[in-house]
């Protein structure tokens, strides 16, 4: 036990900083916007550090009980930071579109930088990587409908009914997402796995198959999990303090604290994904890209209208043109692309120049 706590004392660095930061709060505000940049930059590197080594634990889970269960977990961990980061920002700032739009950044960063970015990889270096094809059609079906029910019909909704959308919203992502779950570990979990044989085997370097977290106790990940959240929580209260801050008057993009959000709660999934699409596991990136956007839909929505709702403060759920376009643009890419059991280059690149479409129409505040 001894040998795998040395490993995680890494954590004391997220925790040093979360004291001195709520300690020294006041006096670090005293000293103007650039200290609260800085200080700002620091508490993300802290929550991303921490973030880390949540999902490493995951991940060690995750080959302990294997696949649809395995990826479940990453995904599930990292929605968990994102629920919590999201629900103290929004609660700090009070802005309508916070969710929205991290929502919507979520997607882009999992579906079209993640799996873009694996895809071209690993397809430079193995040409075509087999996965389910069942798993691509079922997620993409099912982020349609989420996205569709929860970000694109609001528009139509008079702001005088808010409320009675906003529970049926509720009900019906708790009603996919728990018979996606029954469908993922039951009779169909197979949609989600993928049966490689020698010669994929061979192909992949042996050094870098996975044999990671074999002899980590599963209660001692499931406690660095928990404490890391916990740590995350509060780097992420006090650091939404020292943002708001440090962006006042700067004319930054709107959207720029949601983008942050989404990339703090995908960082640990982008290494995963990059390290199973070079292992040539490609059902893996397949899982954690698509699953991770399926969850922030149907897993996110549900807790951010019921806060809503318990405040009496409507949120501004439906998408912009420019928005709802992108990903009309990107699930079609990906209806088109995750069909025929294989990635390729061409394909990951398809979805990594969408992810740059989606970065400069930030920039550019759209």
């Amino acid at each position: 036990m001894k040998a795998y706590a040395r490993e995680e004392f890494i954590l004391i660095v997220p925790a040093l900083a979360a004291v001195a930061a709520f300690s020294g709060e006041s006096w670090f505000l005293g000293l103007g916007q650039a200290a609260s940049l800085i200080m700002a930059a620091l508490l993300v590197a802290a929550i991303v550090m921490a973030s880390v080594r949540v999902a490493k634990h995951a991940e060690h889970l995750a080959v302990r009980v294997g696949d649809p269960y395995g990826t479940m977990i990453l995904t599930l961990s990292a929605v968990a930071v994102e629920v919590i980061i999201l629900a103290i920002l929004m609660l700090d700032s009070g802005s309508k579109t916070l969710v929205r739009d991290t929502i919507y950044s979520a997607v882009m960063l999992d579906i079209n930088g993640i799996l873009g970015l694996a895809a071209l990889l690993g397809g430079l270096r193995y040409g075509e990587q087999p996965y389910n094809n069942d798993s691509g059609r079922t997620y993409g079906v099912m982020i349609l409908t989420a996205m569709g029910i929860s970000m694109i019909v609001p528009e139509f909704i008079p702001a005088a009914k808010w409320h009675y959308y906003s529970a049926f919203t509720i009900f019906a992502m708790v009603t996919l997402y728990a018979l996606f779950l029954r469908m993922q570990v039951g009779q169909h979990s197979y949609f989600f796995s993928y049966a490689y044989t020698s010669s994929d085997r061979k192909q992949a370097q042996p050094h870098e198959e996975e044999h990671d977290g074999d002899g980590v106790p599963m209660a001692f990940s499931i406690g660095v999990i928990i404490l890391g959240v916990v740590l995350i929580g509060a780097l992420a209260e006090i650091m939404s303090a020292f943002l708001d801050h440090g962006l006042e008057g700067t004319g930054a993009p709107p959207a720029l604290m949601a983008v942050l959000v989404a990339a703090i709660s995908a960082a640990p999934e982008i290494l995963t994904a990059l390290r199973a699409a070079l292992r040539n596991r490609m059902q893996a990136v397949v899982n954690i890209a698509m699953g991770a956007s399926l969850s922030t839909v149907i897993l996110t929505v549900p807790v951010m209208e019921a806060i809503a709702l318990i405040n009496g403060q409507p949120l501004t759920m439906a998408m912009t043109p420019v928005q709802t376009v992108m990903v009309a643009i990107t699930l079609i890419a990906a209806a088109i692309n995750l069909n025929d059991g294989e990635t390729n280059a061409i394909e990951g690149m398809t979805h990594f120049v969408l992810f740059g479409a989606f970065v400069m129409l930030t920039m550019l505040g759209l």
